[in-house]
């Protein structure tokens, strides 16, 4: 298991100091951290079904398996818990920050590497049933929440979103033994996706991989020369920028574009009051990051500002026609990583 060197000396910094520490300088590591555990849990469930192989887990920006590169990223910020709260303040939200879901997301990512390790992808049923590796990543997706075709793993129906992702959610599906798939899958398409895994994973085997990782894996922690400030400052413009699209003519119709009443309340005001309510809500609903929920609202608190908007119905009338509206702008809005990654 690749690592990073022990953590010394930044823990008990505030957060304004700790951001300014080099992320290589943290020298976090694996072994001794929470993740040491998930990982661990990770390796077991391998050897439960017979599976010899266990990929690598490294220290990485994000979550994330190298294009056909068996090895596993890990958010570095998961190996300390200084730094998830520093992750919780930043960016609202810890992506694994909890047992449960780091280990849904390990076992995503094991189905990359598994399929990289062995070349599955190249395999005709396995074309046959995911479609080809060659399909085009989108920048967004469109997807079918009721469609039996996929399997549940992570959230935004990311099977969806291109053939790789489908046999990851397939794979990690499989492997989680609380998952009950025989049963709960039975009556769908999906049971020929999740019974090709299971024969595919009894003949892998003890069978060493046909493909493993060499030399330094990339976007390792170990060696990432930026401060946490560059890293986040980068991060928050990059998924802050989620959500594209002018609402003007939209907010004009769920608010009144002049002083409806001497008593009126500003549009802006009414979305600032019930912010986080709002995000806490869109979250949920949609599976979207809670950061990229806030920024979305804090452009149309702006707009709903310059076009001088006022709340022409009850507050509770007016926040449940927004949260519609923004609940509605963010589930047909979904992005995926950048090229050469997968989740």
């Amino acid at each position: 298991m690749a690592g990073t060197r022990k953590a010394s000396g930044w823990e008990n910094l505030s957060d304004d100091e700790l951001l300014q520490v080099r992320i290589r300088d943290l020298k976090v590591q694996i072994p001794g951290s929470p993740l040491e555990g998930s990982v661990k849990r990770l390796y077991e469930e391998l050897d439960a079904r017979g599976i010899d192989f266990h990929p690598d887990c490294f220290l990485a920006d994000e979550w994330f398996t190298p294009a056909k590169i068996p090895i596993l990223g890990i958010p570095f910020y998961l190996a300390h818990p200084r730094l998830v709260r520093l992750e919780k303040r930043l960016m609202y939200e810890v992506e694994g920050g909890t047992e449960r879901s780091c280990v849904r997301l390990l076992r995503h990512e094991c189905g990359h590497a598994l399929n990289y390790a062995y070349r599955l992808y190249s395999r005709t049923r396995w074309r046959d049933l995911f479609g080809p590796l060659s399909a085009t990543y989108s920048d967004t997706y469109y997807y079918q929440p009721y469609s039996r075709r996929f399997v549940t793993n992570l959230r935004d129906n990311y099977a969806q979103c291109h053939p790789e992702e489908d046999f990851a959610e397939t794979f990690a599906v499989w492997l989680d033994p609380a998952s009950g798939w025989q049963e709960k899958y039975k009556d769908w398409p999906a049971i020929k996706k999740l019974q090709y895994v299971a024969r595919v994973m009894r003949n892998i085997g003890s069978k060493p991989p046909v493909v493993t990782a060499t030399g330094q894996p990339p976007y390792a922690a170990s060696r990432m020369t930026s401060t946490l400030a560059a890293f986040y400052e980068r991060r928050r413009r990059v998924l802050g920028s989620e959500f594209q699209g002018f609402y003007d003519d939209s907010l004009a119709e769920l608010f009144a574009p002049a002083h409806p009443s001497a008593t009126a309340v500003p549009a802006g005001s009414l979305l600032r009051a019930s912010r986080t309510r709002l995000v806490d809500s869109v979250a949920r609903w949609t599976g979207h990051r809670k950061f990229d929920i806030d920024r979305l609202i804090g452009r149309l608190i702006s707009r709903c500002n310059a076009l001088d908007l006022y709340v022409k119905d009850s507050d509770t009338v007016s926040l449940m026609a927004l949260t519609a509206f923004v609940t509605a702008i963010a589930s047909n809005t979904l992005m995926r990583r950048e090229e050469g990654r997968t989740l």
